[in-house]
Parts: structure tokens; sequence; C-alpha cells
């Protein structure tokens, strides 16, 4: 476990923690870190938590080992049913943010790649929840979290994660998968209804979910087709791509159809809207207060990317174009900018650090 963004005084600390051993080892070594943050196992219908342990076992052997680390770490028999031994996340949820993908084909050098902001409330869980600031508190993003993950056998991988660390905002596998969350409809976004964990993948889960049983784009939508999710009252799509040059978007309508959302070979941007009521990006709605500039973030992204040919170079600059301003006024701020280089199988991320446009130097992360 190593420091390598920010300090003390700066806005965030980023820790990097690096997994190494069978999944049952990386389970134990993730449990200890997060009983350090302050999580416990919570309790849970024993019906319920049979059930999940099931789900995990058939569906996602991995995280049913680190479960099974978890109970080991806890001190309890790994097959109750009356506690939660995964779900375990440190500050609330919820999140902004703006991506694009630039296939290979679009790509000055061949190299698919994936560019992201990700946007989120600078302030501290009291001040969100609209009460004061407690003595000390620190903002509800402040802490974030790389983990890499090299398991002895199957994917390795890299994440990014602040709220979960057996979940992640997003991440890239040794196999060039690469998966990341955004809001997918902020207009009729409600704050969480409840916490309570349920069978199957909760919607941050849901990318570690693709990173460790898949290799392709193909792969993830048979799983995630097959798989049972679940959120708490704040949808989210997913933009997940691969080495091979494909991608697509992975979201549920408000009637709970489920969609696959693509563009052929081609740039395909994601804000914060629902693509499949919005396919035509020449076609949106203007923004109003609540869409957060959505729309417009999405046609200034697609401006850029039509029928370019982008180095890493342009996809960065096209991704500050739609950063969050520091204004007052808004409520967002961009707290870590990355890119997703498919065929090194990288993650590059610069961390906020505070007003004035304070960000660390780019860190790359190897995802093997």
């Amino acid at each position: 476990m190593t420091h390598v963004a920010g300090g003390k005084d700066d806005f965030q600390l980023v820790t990097h923690l690096t997994l190494t051993g069978g999944q049952y080892e990386i389970g134990k070594a993730l449990t200890q870190e997060a009983r350090r943050l302050g999580w416990s196992p919570a309790p849970i219908d024993p019906v319920v938590g049979r059930a999940r342990r099931a789900w995990f076992e058939r569906h996602w052997p991995q995280h049913h080992a680190r479960m099974d680390g978890a109970a080991a770490v806890l001190g309890l028999d790994p097959d109750q049913d009356e506690l939660v031994l995964d779900d375990q996340g440190y500050v609330p949820e919820g999140y902004g943010c703006s991506a694009l993908w630039i296939p290979p084909s679009a790509a000055t050098d061949g190299h698919g790649r994936a560019g992201r902001t990700y946007d989120f409330f600078p302030g501290t869980t009291s001040e969100i929840m609209g009460g004061e600031p407690r003595p000390g508190e620190l903002p509800m993003a402040s802490r974030p979290y790389v983990i890499t993950t090299l398991p002895d056998e199957g994917l390795s991988s890299v994440v990014l994660t602040m709220s979960a660390l057996d979940g992640c905002m997003d991440g890239i596998n040794s196999a060039g998968l690469a998966v990341m969350l955004l809001v997918a409809d902020i207009e009729s976004a409600e704050p969480p209804r409840s916490f309570a964990p349920q069978v199957g993948v909760n919607s941050v889960q849901l990318p570690r979910f693709l990173i460790d049983t898949c290799e392709n784009a193909d792969q993830a939508k048979q799983a995630l087709l097959g798989a049972k999710q679940y959120d708490h009252g704040m949808p989210l799509h997913y933009l997940v791509a691969d080495a091979h040059g494909q991608a697509f978007v992975w979201e549920r309508g408000r009637d709970g159809t489920e969609h696959i959302v693509e563009f052929g070979d081609g740039p395909l941007c994601v804000t914060n809207h629902l693509l499949h009521r919005h396919p035509d990006p020449m076609n949106l709605p203007a923004d109003t207060g609540s869409s957060f500039a959505s729309y417009g973030r999405l046609r200034t992204l697609y401006e850029r990317s039509k029928g370019a040919t982008m180095s890493a170079g342009d996809l960065r600059a096209s991704m500050r174009a739609v950063a969050q301003p520091e204004d007052a006024a808004v409520p967002f701020r961009t707290l870590w900018s990355s890119v997703f280089d498919t065929a090194d199988r990288t993650l590059s991320t610069r961390f906020y650090l505070g007003e004035d446009g304070r960000y660390s130097e780019e860190l790359v992360f190897p995802a093997r």
C-alpha cells in the first residue's frame, strides 16, 4: 500500500493497493483495509444472504472466494447467512461524468482508447445530505483507491474506486476490457433509497464483475444479459470497450428494459442521459437546470470526435473540454480524469488536488 498522489493538505489523498495471491488471500487483504476504514458486516435476511452467496458462487466465483477470505478475517463461518461479507463501502455513491471511446480505426497509432472525467460533489457527506459538516469531517470523495489485483489464476486488473473496495467506478483488465460507470438519467435521479444488499451485483460492483469475468465486449454482453442487477435509486449506465475495437453502452430504461447501445466502428460518447432515448447526438434536447449540461457535454464530445483521427493527446484535450468548471454555482468538480489504453492495458489518471486547477501529474497503472 502506497500513497501515490496528494497529501493531507490537498483535496485528495490517493492510495494504491497492490494485491497478489489467490482470490481468498486477496479477499482477506481487502477486508483488513475495509475494516481500517470503518466498514463492518451488516445484518441481512438469512434467506437473502443464502441466495446471494449461491448467486456469487455460480456467476462470480472470484467474488465468492474473496468473501470466504473476508469471513476468515472476521472470524466467521463463510457459510453463515446472517451477515453481509461483501459490499465494503466506506462513503455513499452518486456522480455525474463524461466518457468518450475512440476505436483503433480512429486513432493515430491504432490504439483503442476511452477517456473519462469523474465528476462528483466536493462536499462532506453531512453537507450533501443537507446538514452541516461535523468537526474534522473529510469530503466524501477525498480518499480514492487505485487497486491493482494480480491473482494466481485468472485476469489481473487495475481499478479506481471512490466508495467501495469490492467495487469500482472504472477499471481495465489484462485482456484489455475497460469498464466505466456514469449516472444514466441525471434529470430524474433521486437520492439513494436504501443500501440493503440484494441478490446479484449492485451498481458499483458491476464494473468489477465484468473485469473479473470477461475478456471482450461479446463476453461482457452475455454476462450482463445473464446477470441479476440492482441499484440504490441512482440508475447508472456503463461504457464497455475491448482491445479488439468493440464498444457499447449498457443501460436499463425507466421501465426496467435492458439496452445495448452501439454505434459501429466509430467514436462513442456518453454523459448522463439515457442513450437509448436520445440516440442521435445531432438531435438532443436543450439542457435544463437539472440536466447539468449532459446534452451539451455530449454534443461537444461528438463534434470533436466525428470524422477525426485522434491521438492520445487529442482525447485528453476533448475530456478537458467537458471537465467541470471551478464555479461556486456548479455542485460538481472533476475529481479525476482518466484514459484507458486497451492495447497497452493501462489506466492513466490525473487526480484533483484543489481549487485553481491543481491536479496531480498523470499516473500510469498497468493492468498486467
